[in-house]
């Protein structure tokens, strides 16, 4: 029975039932924990049949297991996964001082370069000094591996330069290390060693450089060593091709793509499901958003890499509504859509002005079953940012909570910016001081966020901590800082850090940087300055600039420079409604009908309207869209009647509505009715009839708060007994018991 059973555990393959079948046998007939060998071949069975239980209680009933024993379940261990519970069994074998062996050490390595743990493997290292196996060449070989997995390039050379024997494997991954850390010379330098030492390169060597020099943000060096290695005689196979696609992608190079696309077609590459994506993403990439759907329509695949690459390159290209119909089309065709397509269908809706869709489609990604990640939240959290979601971002603070992802830099700095922009400015500093590390976007966020509520102080003090923390501020720093100078007219301040900027940063100064600077200026009066600078700027003013000027000249009506700036604005955005109506008010304020008269005509006779206004505000979990004018909402009677009782209490008690911000020719009467329509006045009347009296309120508006508005909740604040938050596309308003935070300088 014994040799019977002996050869059924000798069959190449045996099943899971005739695995439990020989054990039960060879228990029978006493042989086990006795026989070691057939003890290991049961250990190797259990474990490849993914029965750990069975093989941890097998292994558990050994007196007296040897190292082997041990290395054929940690082995197995370490190809199931299972690392933490492969690295968990050490302790166990030299708690029987048995020391460990070329065997047990490079699978043990193995798991720490998963994890990885850096730490765990010097242990492990250690180990094999003491136990004298670490010149092994499979021991040294996968000290090698583990160490540039963890990312300690120098004691991989240092464990690499001790090899007795080098084959061209370990060089490889020594050259792929190098050029994976960016590290081109040295990548290069050794591959000239190994040549040297009489070893030649192969495909796997050059493909390693080519990834290497991809995934270090290498491009140009990627494309050249493509060059180098087909000039040599190697061909190029899919793993080279893709990395060097996705490089020529980054440089927006369409003539070397085309190249590289005729030689995949030349190649018959083009049959590889990985070449497709790439070249899918490469010419997304390049602008080319035809040629990418030629080049997916006409490989006829639909695996989920070039799916993803074709949603993520019409988004890019501003293809919005073909990248949602393209997914839609991917589900409805079965493909088996990952936690990348997911990620990518949220993206591109928060990024492109589609917010309540993102927050849909992060809904319906969760009910699939799809978990998102340290990549997905932080594109989910700009949507919940642009209309003030602040309970679906308080949803995805507690997921990336439970899920351990918080620590991510990504989703502190967007859960920092999220609760900013949504009027939560302390939770937002509650958020970035507990973040473990921080980039220039954290900085940047909080900075911004200081900013964008007119806490200028606060925006300087935290900058100045920036500096002292010897975090390099860029340029979007510099935006921020200006801004909030702006905002609260600290004119002497802004000039300072303007100079600061480029003398002792050398940040050139961009567009952005001389629009706050026009604004610091005109805002404080100093109109000539202002328009002397715009005509001192090395760059072309656009239209930013020239805004800032004519919003400046709106505050102190200086008809002459308003002139001036908005006949430049009519030249560069001759469709932007917002210029004609800046001018009308400044013609209007003046007492220069003719000048309003003349700038109704020319809106009328160009066809030029103003965008309609839209104000977002969340009432129980639930985002409410109001536009302005619109009596689509289920809830406007409600709303009219509200705003009525208001408008009522406000002129008893001597306010009268600025109709001055109607550009339409209507009869003052219809003016005042216009005014009411206004979409922040119906998202604050919504609020006050859906929410308990003494709750905040918190509105966001696609375009700049009117003069009306601002007086009419300013008001309303009082009268109320409410604190309403409204942020508008320059800034936040706090309104409280009749004042604005902004002190009326806006």
């Amino acid at each position: 029975m014994a040799t019977s059973l002996h050869l059924l555990l000798q069959r190449s393959s045996p099943s899971l039932p005739q695995t439990q079948q020989a054990h039960a046998g060879l228990l029978k007939c006493g042989l086990v924990p006795v026989d070691a060998h057939p003890t290991t071949k049961l250990l190797t069975l259990y474990a490849r049949h993914l029965r750990f239980d069975d093989a941890a209680l097998l292994f558990r009933s050994v007196p007296r297991p040897d190292p082997f024993s041990f290395s054929v379940l940690i082995s197995a261990l370490v190809r199931s996964r299972h690392f933490s519970l492969a690295l968990s069994l050490l302790p166990s074998m030299l708690s029987l001082r048995l020391a460990p062996d070329p065997f047990v050490i490079p699978a043990a390595l193995k798991a720490c370069a998963a994890l990885p743990s850096i730490a765990l493997g010097r242990q492990l290292h250690s180990l094999s000094l003491v136990a004298g196996i670490s010149g092994d060449p499979f021991v040294a070989s996968a000290l090698v591996h583990m160490y540039l997995k963890c990312g300690a390039m120098a004691d991989a050379h240092v464990v690499f330069d001790r090899m007795a024997e080098k084959s061209i494997v370990t060089w490889s991954a020594m050259i792929a290390g190098y050029a994976t850390y960016g590290h081109v010379d040295e990548a290069l330098r050794m591959l000239e060693r190994m040549r040297s030492s009489g070893t030649e390169p192969n495909p796997i060597t050059w493909n390693g450089m080519i990834v290497g020099f991809n995934r270090s943000g290498r491009p140009y060096d990627t494309v050249l060593l493509m060059r180098r290695m087909h000039s040599e005689g190697f061909e190029m196979d899919a793993v080279g091709i893709s990395s060097t696609l996705s490089a020529v992608g980054d440089m927006e190079d369409v003539v070397i793509g085309s190249q590289i696309h005729g030689y995949v077609t030349k190649t018959g590459l083009g049959a590889d499901s990985s070449v497709v994506s790439a070249l899918v993403d490469m010419h997304g990439k390049s602008g080319r958003p035809e040629e990418m759907v030629r080049v997916f329509d006409e490989a006829g695949q639909r695996d989920v890499g070039s799916c993803n690459a074709l949603v993520a390159g019409l988004s890019r290209n501003g293809r919005v509504d073909d990248a949602l119909k393209a997914f839609s089309n991917f589900e409805a065709q079965g493909v088996e859509l990952n936690v990348v397509s997911w990620t990518s269908i949220v993206a591109c809706c928060s990024q492109n002005g589609k917010d309540m869709e993102a927050l849909e489609f992060f809904r319906e990604m969760q009910i699939v079953g799809v978990e998102p990640n340290a990549v997905t939240i932080p594109c989910l959290l700009p949507a919940c940012a642009n209309i003030a979601a602040l309970m679906h971002g308080k949803s995805a603070h507690s997921f990336a909570l439970r899920k351990g992802i918080l620590a991510d830099v990504f989703v502190g700095s967007a859960l920092a910016d999220m609760y900013a922009k949504c009027g939560r400015i302390r939770d937002a500093r509650v958020v970035f001081d507990a973040m473990p590390s921080r980039n220039v976007a954290s900085w940047n966020a909080m900075i911004g966020g200081y900013a964008m509520h007119g806490k200028a102080k606060d925006a300087i003090e935290l900058f100045l901590l920036m500096k002292r923390s010897r975090r390099k501020p860029d340029h979007i720093t510099f935006t921020c800082v200006l801004s909030a100078c702006g905002q609260a007219g600290l004119t002497e301040a802004g000039e300072r850090y303007f100079g600061e900027m480029q003398e002792e940063h050398g940040i050139t100064a961009r567009m952005e940087h001389y629009a706050c600077m026009v604004s610091l200026l005109g805002r404080a009066g100093r109109l000539d300055e202002a328009y002397g600078l715009i005509r001192k700027m090395q760059l072309e003013p656009d239209g930013c600039v020239w805004g800032a000027l004519l919003s400046s000249c709106r505050i102190h009506n200086n008809v002459e420079l308003a002139e001036i700036a908005a006949e430049k604005l009519f030249q560069l955005e001759p469709g932007n409604a917002g210029s004609y109506v800046l001018l009308s008010n400044i013609y209007a304020a003046k007492g220069m009908l003719e000048g309003v008269d003349r700038m109704r005509d020319v809106m009328k006779n160009m066809g030029v309207r103003k965008d309609p206004g839209c104000s977002w505000i969340e009432i129980k979990n639930k985002v409410h869209m109001l536009l302005a004018g619109d009596k689509s909402h289920p809830q406007m009677s409600q709303i009219a009647e509200r705003l009525e009782k208001l408008s009522v209490e406000m002129k008893r008690l001597g306010y009268l509505p600025s109709t001055d911000f109607v550009l339409q020719d209507v009869e003052e009467q219809d003016k005042e009715q216009i005014l009411c329509g206004h979409s922040e006045k119906l998202a604050v009347a919504l609020g006050l009839i859906s929410t308990p009296t003494g709750t905040t309120l918190r509105v966001i508006k696609n375009l700049r708060i009117c003069g009306d508005c601002h007086a009419a909740i300013k008001f309303i604040s009082s009268f109320e007994g409410r604190e309403i938050l409204v942020r508008d596309t320059n800034r936040f308003h706090h309104f409280k018991d009749g004042s604005c935070s902004c002190g009326d300088y806006w």
